[in-house]
């Protein structure tokens, strides 16, 4: 499968044959290959978003093999070339394309908010990584929810500020051309953090065009952004660009944010022949910011500041910088390897109060949290397509592994952003993680598929303590096993019945594990797995109208909670937790395009009394939806809102964090060499809190501490006009 235009190889078209039932996708190379076909005529309906649906008629002989080579032409996306029979997944992620190209996206926590049920929340600052929210839990910043970008972790394992620590930043958002998705831990080659869910970026080989975007908005809001292709798209085997990203944003907050962000990417690919792709990139991100945090209800209250003011002024500064080299053959045409090697330099500092004078009357409360670390890994893959006893089946082998190298782990006490009262933590950290898998998949039928797989993941952890009197360094070696099952159904081309189960795992921090070593604390859990089921049918009823739905079931060993002000996690025992996640697209008319996402959770601490076993900010219900309007061929408008209900902030429910529905309005204009946009977000100017915790803080001059609300505002009525010119 080529475009008809670039004449460049299109991945994941989808093949199906309406007389058989069966169905397939196409490689990286374009390609793909059926057997045990019967003899005659059969047809091919070929679909993939962004491009025409064709049908093509194929004679098939015994013992004879086919070829073929079919263009198809760039189209208007549309709800029909969505396929259920895709073939690609067990989960609800077939719309995923769809979305990508039909939402306005302007940063990475768009791009998150794709996935359907997941949340974001930034409260620290515009160059932290967002705290995520998805099926129940609080996420964190990544504890249980893993995030990569072209085979390369952006999880950060014993981070400085968090486990699993996911900044995405350095992704520029119109970079990625595809955004892959699943729930609960059914992938096989997903491993640390992938529990509650995992998010795959994928960015393009080459630019549609070459391109210059500008943004202005409200509260001093710039962004400026561009690349460039280096080869000619329709001539030659290989694509090169360089696109360049640069940000600033002093925010709605009294004091000024002056957020800074700076992006720089460079990818380059060689199909060095039809069986051999080679894609190398490199990147650079660097950025710095001050922030108010997050502030208790009562210093409001009590006018001794603002709505949008701080306590305490925080701010940090963090870039990373990365190489990524990719490498896919196919050996034959049912069989290929895919590999990738990576490395990484990232460097993070912070600066933050949440307690102000629970523990220091006099200085305050102030942390400052380092570090600077040096990554690499590696994934590899080999995927071979047989026939065996007449049942088709597939088998992957995958191995690989990732070293953290993590130099001057800091937290300290400060004053002032530039005074250091002492250390609490300072130390060293090698982590290395080694895994391999196996899965099987065989097609029982043209319509019923089943697979099944293991995953080993070996740990070892080492930790050399600087605060230690004694030689302290410290090692801790552990593992766990990750056996996976599911089985889908197809109905045709018009539904498809699944089912998975899954054991999946999140790390603990090597800080954690390694004093406990040496105190001789008992852990109760190193690698506390996840053990998971969902059952879910996605159906498309008419061409234009695709609803999923899935209910699911996860209990988790062990709960993390990390103590920022201690440099630890604290366990907090066994949860469970249940629910429902139901999706719709709508396409009535050409011009009308309907979205909405439905996603129910109850989760609860196992062991604990019933009235003192919520978990902390997980989410019972959550909305994201809108609708779209092509006016014309060029002008589109839309109009989408996001909800999250109340949540429990603490165990016993006495506080709540305040849910909140937020409503934003997006118009933009098309020409083959320019675009036009404008957004307005918040359009009602809904009083809302981002993020929101329940924290035992004390103010100055206040005689006893107190356990309230603390939270970061959300932003107020935000308007924002951006111009794209493409040559």
């Amino acid at each position: 499968m080529y475009d008809v235009n670039t004449h460049k190889p299109i991945e994941g078209v989808n093949i199906y044959i309406k007389t058989s039932n069966s169905s397939t996708i196409t490689d990286a190379f374009g390609g793909f290959f059926m057997k045990g076909l019967k003899d005659g005529k059969c047809t091919l309906l070929i679909s993939h978003l962004g491009y025409e649906t064709i049908e093509q008629q194929v004679k098939i002989e015994d013992g004879v093999t086919s070829d073929l080579s079919i263009n198809l032409s760039p189209a208007p996306v549309q709800m029909k070339d969505v396929s259920v029979n895709a073939g690609k997944s067990l989960n609800m992620n077939a719309v995923n394309g769809l979305d990508l190209k039909t939402r306005p996206v302007n940063s990475t926590q768009d791009l998150m908010r794709l996935v359907p049920g997941l949340f974001t929340a930034q409260h620290q600052g515009g160059g932290k990584a967002e705290q995520i929210f998805l099926r129940g839990f609080d996420a964190d910043h990544g504890t249980d929810v893993n995030v990569s970008v072209d085979g390369m972790p952006v999880n950060m394992v014993s981070h400085a500020h968090g486990q699993g620590f996911a900044d995405s930043h350095f992704i520029i958002p119109e970079l990625v051309q595809e955004l892959d998705y699943g729930k609960g831990p059914y992938e096989i080659s997903k491993g640390d953090f992938a529990t509650a869910g995992w998010v795959a970026f994928k960015t393009k080989n080459y630019l549609d065009n070459d391109f210059i975007k500008t943004d202005v908005g409200s509260f001093g809001y710039f962004r400026l952004v561009g690349g460039i292709n280096l080869f000619d798209q329709n001539t030659g085997n290989q694509e090169a660009y360089i696109a360049g990203e640069y940000g600033y944003n002093r925010s709605y907050f009294d004091l000024p944010q002056n957020f800074n962000r700076f992006n720089l990417v460079g990818k380059y690919t060689n199909h060095i022949s039809d069986k051999k792709i080679l894609t190398i990139t490199l990147s650079g991100f660097h950025s710095n910011w001050n922030a108010s945090g997050q502030v208790p209800q009562r210093a409001i209250s009590k006018g001794l500041i603002g709505r949008y003011g701080g306590l305490d002024p925080e701010g940090g500064v963090t870039s990373r910088y990365n190489a990524n080299v990719q490498y896919y053959q196919a050996i034959n045409p049912n069989t290929y390897i895919k590999s990738n090697i990576y490395a990484s330099y990232y460097q993070f500092s912070l600066y933050s109060d949440f307690t102000y004078f629970l523990k220091d009357s006099v200085n305050g409360d102030q942390i400052h949290q380092a570090e600077n670390r040096f990554l690499t890994g590696s994934n590899n893959e080999l995927c071979t397509n047989y026939t065996l006893r007449g049942f088709r089946m597939k088998t992957q082998f995958g191995v690989g592994f990732r070293y953290d190298d993590i130099m001057n782990d800091e937290l300290s006490h400060t004053a002032d952003k530039s005074i250091l009262l002492n250390n609490i933590a300072l130390g060293n950290i090698n982590e290395a993680n080694i895994y391999g898998y196996v899965n099987q998949t065989i097609y029982l039928l043209p319509q019923l598929v089943v697979n099944a797989g293991t995953r080993f993941d070996y740990f070892a952890h080492t930790y050399d303590n600087k605060l230690s009197e004694e030689n302290n360094n410290t090692t801790y070696n552990t593992h766990a096993f990750s056996p996976k099952f599911g089985a889908y159904y197809n109905f045709g081309n018009k539904a498809r019945l699944y089912f998975n189960y899954g054991v999946g795992f999140h790390s603990n921090d090597t800080r954690t594990v390694a004093l406990a070593n040496v105190t001789q604390t008992p852990l109760s859990y190193v690698l506390p797995l996840a053990h998971s089921t969902d059952l879910g049918i996605t159906i498309k009823p008419v061409e234009n109208l695709l609803l999923s739905a899935a209910i699911w079931q996860l209990n988790l060993q062990q709960e993390f909670t990390y103590g920022g002000d201690e440099s630890n996690v604290q366990p907090s025992g066994k949860t469970t937790r249940k629910g429902f996640d139901i999706s719709l697209r709508y396409e009535p008319f050409k011009w009308l395009y309907i979205d909405g996402d439905f996603n129910y959770s109850y989760a609860c601490y196992v062991d604990s009394t019933v009235g003192n076993n919520h978990v902390p900010l997980a989410a019972p219900f959550t909305s994201i939806g809108g609708i779209s309007f092509k006016i014309t061929k060029s002008l589109t408008t839309g109009l989408r809102y996001r909800y999250i209900a109340d949540r429990p902030a603490n165990n016993n429910n006495s506080i709540i964090a305040p849910g909140y529905t937020v409503f934003d309005a997006v118009i933009s204009y098309s020409k083959p060499k320019y675009e036009l946009g404008m957004q307005v977000q918040n359009l009602f100017n809904t009083q809302w809190n981002e993020a929101s915790f329940a924290t035992e803080t004390r103010l100055r001059n206040e005689t006893e501490p107190v356990t309230e609300l603390c939270f970061t505002p959300g932003t107020p009525l935000f308007l924002k006009l951006s111009a794209t010119y493409k040559f």
